[in-house]
């Protein structure tokens, strides 16, 4: 036996050694941390301009190191297109950029027993989901609507609103002072297009929602019967029904805090305080019979 023959096997072995130390376990690219895909989307909706690349270049800034690629496919997944055609704005997401500075008004028409026609004034505001029930009248004439702007401004104020913009249709009933009412206190009103639904669409959905949770349920006698039920509604929809489009709060009521231990809980009630609410006699115990 030669010494280059024990050389060349003692560099095999050491070779053999460092290949299978060096070897991945798992093979393939690393699994990609539960917290990036949650980023990824975050920024490609709140972007909509933006295509993967630059959704990438935003994680790299971050500090967040993957390939364009994992992005590219991370959309693809969330049925995304990574390509930047996503940059023409819809009327929700303008809506919901511009929320803070939006109020929305509109009427409604409804019919009482007698088959006599009231029409309701009502105002909501698109970031906190606040409806607020102006009037209801069977004439609404100028006069009419005037002061239910005037009193819309003075409530405005004491809640201490930012908004600068109200949208309206183009109903007939609005007088022009109506709108120079709302521009004195620097609300501009924005008429929406002619069919266009969707530029008031917060504003028709809560008109939905009140026909079908209180005018098609309730049989409106006359206009104070209506006014009170619309009070009652009002205070219902702003301090107790939760809204899908603000994560579930209420516009005058935010969610309480999330309970983390059970005991502190208001409605807990352990074993010990049920065993000691149970009442003293048993079935083996007769009760006390008099005479």
């Amino acid at each position: 036996m030669r010494p280059d023959t024990i050389l060349k096997w003692h560099r095999n072995l050491i070779a053999r050694r460092h290949a299978a130390i060096s070897r991945p376990r798992r093979r393939g690219r690393p699994r990609t941390l539960r917290s990036i895909p949650t980023l990824v989307l975050r920024l490609a909706r709140e972007n909509s301009s933006w295509g993967y690349r630059r959704v990438h270049g935003e994680l790299l800034v971050l500090g967040v190191k993957v390939a364009p690629s994992t992005v590219w496919a991370i959309l693809r997944e969330a049925g995304i297109d990574p390509a930047p055609e996503r940059s023409a704005t819809t009327w929700a997401d303008f809506l919901r950029s511009q929320a803070e500075a939006l109020l929305a008004a509109d009427f409604i028409e409804t019919v009482t027993l007698t088959g006599a026609r009231l029409y309701i004034l009502a105002v909501i505001e698109h970031a906190s989901r606040r409806i607020r029930v102006l009037g209801a009248t069977a004439h609404p004439r100028a006069a009419w609507v005037t002061q239910a702007a005037r009193n819309l401004v003075m409530d405005l104020q004491d809640a201490g609103s930012n908004a600068r913009y109200l949208i309206r249709d183009r109903d007939g009933k609005y007088p022009a002072l109506f709108d120079e009412i709302l521009a004195d206190t620097a609300i501009t009103v924005v008429r929406s297009g002619v069919q266009v639904p969707r530029m008031s669409a917060i504003m028709e959905r809560w008109v939905r929602t009140c026909r079908r949770e209180l005018l098609d349920r309730t049989l409106i006698c006359n206009q104070p019967h209506l006014l009170h039920a619309l009070r009652e509604y009002e205070a219902f929809y702003n301090a107790h029904r939760p809204h899908q489009g603000i994560a579930n709060a209420r516009p005058l009521a935010p969610l309480p805090e999330p309970i983390t231990n059970l005991t502190n809980s208001p409605g807990y009630a352990s074993a010990a305080m049920i065993a000691s609410a149970e009442p003293y006699t048993s079935m083996n115990t007769p009760l006390d019979q008099h005479g």
